[in-house]
């Protein structure tokens, strides 16, 4: 009853809605947001069956079988483990009712029908997504390029067959370096937190 009275309030329909701040309390997503390890919603689309919940986290999607039904299969794509990749943007015609915004994470497509008068809003979250993409394929290169570099020295190193006390030692201490190198690298190039990019292109 709750979902059927906030749908009208919002003004929903079967093409999504961009919800403002000030309503996320009125929709169901908001209940799976982690607020307890500082997760928030930064972009919200709602229909009458789906909620698309865009955290710096994490991409909550409600997924409901219809506009009737109650049911609803809850899916959760966190940005560090699901690329996004394949953004588009498909603006609407003269005729057309909605815009359509488009992209895959991780091996998902999702195709997203917005009402046209949210076209400023929907253009904003296809520059973060657009953004989050590049980032994220950036990363996973510096990230191969890392590895290949412990990889070849680790090999280099294997190959001292001297038993100087010395050079073990040395080289013990070079593959501990390297592989905490190693580990301070999947720190910087694995994001989990892309609220920066949010704040940056939603509402500019």
């Amino acid at each position: 009853m709750f979902g059927k009275v906030a749908a009208d309030m919002l003004g929903l329909s079967d093409v999504g809605s961009v919800i403002k701040p000030a309503d996320y309390d009125k929709v169901d997503a908001d209940d799976y947001v982690m607020h307890e390890d500082q997760e928030k919603i930064y972009f919200l689309i709602k229909s009458k069956s789906d909620e698309y919940c865009f955290t710096n986290n994490a991409l909550i999607h409600l997924d409901g079988t219809s506009a009737t039904s109650k049911k609803r299969m809850l899916h959760r794509y966190s940005y560090a483990t699901n690329k996004i990749t394949d953004v588009f943007l498909e603006t609407a015609g003269t005729v057309d009712l909605d815009v359509e915004i488009k992209f895959k994470i991780g091996s998902v497509p999702f195709s997203i029908d917005v009402h046209k008068k949210f076209i400023e809003e929907v253009k904003d979250l296809y520059k973060a997504l657009i953004k989050i993409s590049e980032i994220t394929h950036e990363n996973e290169i510096s990230l191969q390029y890392a590895k290949q570099s412990i990889e070849i020295a680790s090999t280099t190193l294997g190959r001292v067959t001297s038993q100087d006390a010395n050079l073990v030692v040395q080289f013990k201490m070079l593959n501990q370096a390297a592989f905490q190198w190693l580990e301070e690298s999947k720190k910087q190039y694995w994001i989990k937190d892309f609220g920066f990019i949010f704040e940056k292109y939603i509402n500019n």
